[in-house]
């Protein structure tokens, strides 16, 4: 057998990798022309400047980040044995903190499976791979899930935009057994899910404590959800007995699934589907009648990278800033953010801003993250990309 190529720090470089962070960085590393010249995803053995061995990493020759720590020495077998044991612990962790079998069971770095997100819907697995070099061990990931789970199937939907930092392409397919519609139960509501068609792997398990925060404060309320998806919020709101529910969302696929289940328990004459762009649709509200006494505002990305930072900030200012005139004296304003490159600290200060602008005062109330299903990498901020917060408006 062939040894691994080897990476190589530069001179006083590697503390972090080192300290335990996942990542290490193309300026730290020796990127001399037979590095650059490995294929993207490359398994390499990381050395410190004295070629004393770190970790096991796949390699980008390309990218910002050049490599991603799969183990903490170097040699490591990367083979099924080696997802089966990352699954096994991963789905243990699950049983404590969630229970059931629908829940997010790899959650990349944090779950020492860096570039790799598996969200399992009972005996149906969705995966999705970021990177070159989750990619390249697929034939492993994959045979793990079926010797691990024994599912009816394994579906890769890897589309996320930051697979063109590495040059890949969509990967959107059934790799083992059927596609189904699946199914979720979440405040009583039984949520009908496309895995294949739907947004990302057709859930967000991350919003899960969010949205019952949200409907623990929802009987006898009028509710607005911005960017509602297929409805788990509102749909939950109601059944938890919500006055009315109003849901926007540019996806008529989305709303017609949440309509159908609104009519499958009887919620239907409670609710009100609209197709709009959601930011549209709020300023439009602000001259009219309508009030709400919750408003829920869960956005796609403003900032998909650091240099969108400024731009998606104002963007947060402003939706905080529509929203806000909203909500009825005493009522409630939810805010998410999904963007991992704004920070909890700068996130609250934008939306802030825009309730000022809006000439509204408020108390914070709850302020939070992703469900305990998506475990944060103590060394990788990053993995903390979610961030919720509600106020109460005067």
């Amino acid at each position: 057998m062939n040894a691994r190529p080897k990476l190589r720090f530069l001179p006083k470089h590697g503390t972090r990798v080192k300290a335990g962070s996942p990542w290490a960085y193309s300026n730290e590393v020796v990127m001399d022309k037979a590095m650059k010249a490995l294929p993207p995803g490359t398994l390499v053995d990381v050395v410190d400047g004295n070629g004393i061995g770190v970790a096991t990493a796949y390699f980008s020759p390309h990218s910002l980040i050049a490599a991603r720590i799969m183990a903490s020495y170097p040699g490591a077998k990367i083979d099924t044995d080696f997802f089966r044991e990352r699954f096994e612990r991963a789905a243990a962790l699950r049983r404590k903190v969630i229970g059931g079998s629908h829940y997010r069971l790899i959650h990349a770095e944090a779950d020492l499976c860096p570039g790799l997100v598996v969200d399992r819907f009972d005996d149906v697995f969705v995966v999705q791979s970021g990177t070159a070099g989750m990619d390249a061990l697929g034939e492993f990931w994959l045979q793990a899930l079926k010797d691990e789970f024994k599912p009816r199937a394994i579906i890769v939907k890897s589309n996320a935009p930051a697979r063109a930092h590495e040059g890949l392409k969509d990967d959107v397919r059934v790799a083992y057994g059927e596609a189904a519609i699946v199914e979720v139960e979440e405040a009583g509501i039984r949520h009908r899910v496309d895995p294949v068609g739907g947004q990302k792997t057709g859930w967000f398990f991350d919003q899960r404590d969010n949205r019952a925060f949200l409907i623990g404060l929802a009987k006898g309320a009028t509710l607005l959800d911005a960017y509602s998806y297929i409805g788990p919020l509102a749909l939950g709101a109601l059944k938890a007995g919500a006055k009315s529910a109003v849901l926007l969302d540019s996806s008529q696929a989305a709303l017609d699934t949440a309509a159908a289940t609104a009519k499958a328990h009887n919620l239907a004459d409670r609710c009100e589907m609209r197709r709009c762009d959601a930011l549209e649709e709020l300023e439009e509200l602000g001259p009219s009648d309508e009030r709400f006494d919750i408003v829920s505002c869960d956005p796609p990305p403003f900032v998909r990278s650091k240099k969108d930072l400024e731009s998606g900030a104002r963007g947060y200012r402003k939706l905080a800033r529509l929203a806000a005139p909203l909500v009825t004296h005493g009522g409630f304003l939810c805010l998410a953010s999904c963007s991992h490159a704004i920070d909890m600290d700068r996130f609250q200060l934008e939306c802030a801003q825009g309730l000022a602008r809006a000439g509204r005062t408020a108390r914070l109330i709850r302020a939070s993250g992703a469900a305990c299903d998506h475990p944060v990498h103590p060394m990788l901020p990053e993995t903390a990309y979610l961030k919720s917060l509600v106020y109460q408006l005067d």
